[in-house]
């Protein structure tokens, strides 16, 4: 179950109309904090943020299963369990599974959650898209930040 505040900071990023995946950020976020803080372990970084991507459709954010090709057509099945599961409480897992899991993720290491891990991880992600793709995600941040920058002074005035 995720924590009140991130499902507050989700609902809030959704009301400033932000992406999927922007809001879907807040609960990756909160999953990595748990590793580092040693909640829980994670055998990588890549499983850590596919709990909190899990978590975040789960808990309705809108998010769009992995394309076929990227991941196996397990996961993309369960992506897909996760989101027509999004808001509602009906059906949760067994108190026995539910602490199973939680018992094997105790288990593994908190290294995934390093900066070292976040930074490798992000790198490889970034490798793996197109020069032009990045390019467009760089300059729309730039925007965006040029953007809060000026609506941030406007407020602050």
């Amino acid at each position: 179950m995720p924590e009140k505040r991130t499902l507050e900071r989700a609902r809030h990023d959704k009301a400033e109309g932000k992406s999927p995946s922007t809001q879907a950020g807040e609960f990756v976020r909160e999953e990595i904090e748990h590793v580092r803080k040693g909640i829980h372990g994670a055998r990588s970084t890549k499983q850590a943020i596919a709990i909190g991507l899990s978590k975040a459709r789960r808990a309705g954010v809108r998010l769009k299963s992995p394309r076929k090709g990227t991941t196996s057509a397990a996961t993309r099945r369960q992506a897909a369990r996760d989101s027509r599961r999004g808001g509602m409480r009906a059906h949760r897992p067994s108190t026995t599974r539910s602490n199973a899991t939680f018992r094997a993720l105790k288990r593994e290491g908190h290294s995934a959650g390093s900066t070292e891990a976040l930074s490798r991880q992000a790198r490889s992600a970034a490798a793996r898209r197109s020069k032009a793709s990045r390019s467009e995600a760089a300059k729309r941040a730039a925007a965006t930040r040029a953007h809060e920058r000026t609506v941030h002074s406007r407020q602050t005035r």
